[in-house]
């Protein structure tokens, strides 16, 4: 007989069926034994009753997590005994079951809360939880949403080198890797040369990949390694279009995650940002002087937001303008990297962004150098080698439109769009500068005891 998926049932009231799954829960009621059974598309109850005396016995067997084939009849459920979750209207009467794999005793009920460590020691078990179910369904939305809108906008998507000859930033926090010929690599922190790159053959581009970035922080808000949301694109005015692009991306993630994530955020108790037709937009400096204005800190003379700073703006964007979303723009040239464009009408400063959301930046972009002397004059400002970029600089050389772009986590992102505690939450493997997998101070023989 071949397999139905749970969600379908309904349409087979009175017929038989077999449905593949696991165990999620086991109930005994004197001489029934009723069993949740879950597959990938959702749940189902089922009911063994005596005249099926062999699924009985062998239902009486079954703990969580073991994997199962069930035949049976599709029934409606008596009227009084129905819910509202999916498929609360029906029951499975099993007539057979076929064990497929036992599963050891779980080391804690997998739907129970545990502290983020535990939760993440036994990732491979917590996974399978609804909370985390519903978490990385939403973000699997979120990476549809992202490429449907930009394929729809004319933007064709590429896949970035991960091993790179020099970091994207020019900075210091990148992984090296030991490369043929006595030669060392590194771990992309960006796909951004690449992008820029590509803006000279297609125009218009996006990408979706991991980065990796050495940097020693434990916070609620950085991984050393995150797949970033990035596009590049040419022809720009100035930073204002990419902006508007992006507004229109959020709209377009909000509206999907609202059409086909509902059971999600309901499960997860989140709601979905407040999105107005156009973000509110600060200069850095308006930004920092309202700060000064309304709470008297002083940081007016700081090249970058601090972490209270985004909190406290996106509560005053919230109650003020009615969004979850604000840019902040112009940041000073020597704050931003070399290929930043520096804005004309405001010497000193980038026609740079920041979009926060929630309290934390999820995006930072702006405008590029486009123009090759611009751009090797940029490099050197910032104390570097014009020399050790030039394959990227040929793009360049030989011809390159205005342009730009942004990047984006998308663990970030998912996080503040959830309303998550932590980033980690948010991410299928995390890792950081305490965590591989496993915890680096941990022996991971205590784990599979």
């Amino acid at each position: 007989m071949e397999r139905t998926s749970i969600v379908g049932l309904g349409s087979h009231i009175g017929k038989t069926v077999s449905i593949s799954g696991w165990v999620d829960v086991r109930r005994d009621h004197g001489k029934l034994v009723f069993l949740d059974i879950r597959d990938r598309s959702g749940k189902v109850q089922c009911v063994c009753l005596p005249n099926h005396a062999e699924a009985v016995t062998i239902a009486q067997t079954l703990r969580p997590e073991w994997v199962v084939q069930i035949e049976g009849v599709v029934n409606e459920r008596p009227e009084k005994m129905r819910t509202e979750d999916a498929n609360g209207n029906i029951e499975l009467e099993v007539t057979k079951i076929v064990l497929l794999a036992e599963a050891q005793e779980l080391p804690f009920e997998k739907d129970t809360q545990v502290n983020l460590d535990t939760y993440l020691d036994y990732l491979p078990l917590t996974l399978r939880s609804e909370r985390a179910r519903a978490i990385f369904k939403v973000q699997a939305e979120i990476t549809n949403a992202y490429r449907g809108f930009l394929g729809l906008e004319g933007f064709t998507e590429f896949q970035a080198p991960k091993l790179i000859g020099d970091d994207a930033e020019g900075g210091a926090n990148v992984f090296s890797v030991p490369y043929f010929n006595d030669k060392v690599a590194h771990l992309g922190t960006s796909p951004q040369f690449y992008k820029q790159i590509m803006v000279g053959a297609l125009e218009r581009v996006f990408s979706v990949g991991n980065v990796y970035r050495a940097e020693k922080h434990s916070t609620t808000r950085h991984l050393n390694e995150y797949t970033s949301l990035d596009i590049e694109m040419g022809f720009i005015k100035d930073h204002h279009d990419i902006m508007e692009v992006e507004t229109r991306l959020m709209h377009a993630l909000v509206n999907q995650l609202k059409m086909n994530c509902e059971q999600e955020f309901k499960l997860l108790g989140a709601t979905l940002p407040t999105a107005p037709e156009k973000f509110p937009v600060l200069k850095l400096r308006e930004a920092l002087e309202l700060i000064y204005k309304e709470t008297g800190r002083d940081n007016r003379s700081e090249p970058d937001l601090e972490p209270e700073d985004e909190r406290w703006l996106s509560e005053w964007a919230l109650r003020e303008k009615g969004s979850d979303f604000l840019f902040i723009t112009h940041y000073p040239v020597a704050k931003r990297p070399m290929y930043t464009f520096e804005d004309p009408e405001d010497p000193g400063y980038t026609r740079s962004f920041d979009l926060l959301l929630r309290g934390v930046e999820i995006t930072t972009g702006g405008q590029r150098r486009h123009d090759y002397q611009n751009l090797i004059d940029g490099i050197k400002s910032k104390g570097l080698d014009p020399e050790k970029f030039s394959y990227y600089l040929q793009a360049f050389k030989y011809g390159m439109p205005p342009h730009g772009g942004w990047g984006m986590g998308l663990e970030r992102l998912t996080q503040k769009m959830l309303g998550l505690a932590n980033v980690k939450e948010a991410t299928l493997f995390p890792r950081d500068i305490n965590r591989i997998d496993q915890l680096l101070s941990t022996n991971a023989a205590d784990i599979v005891k």
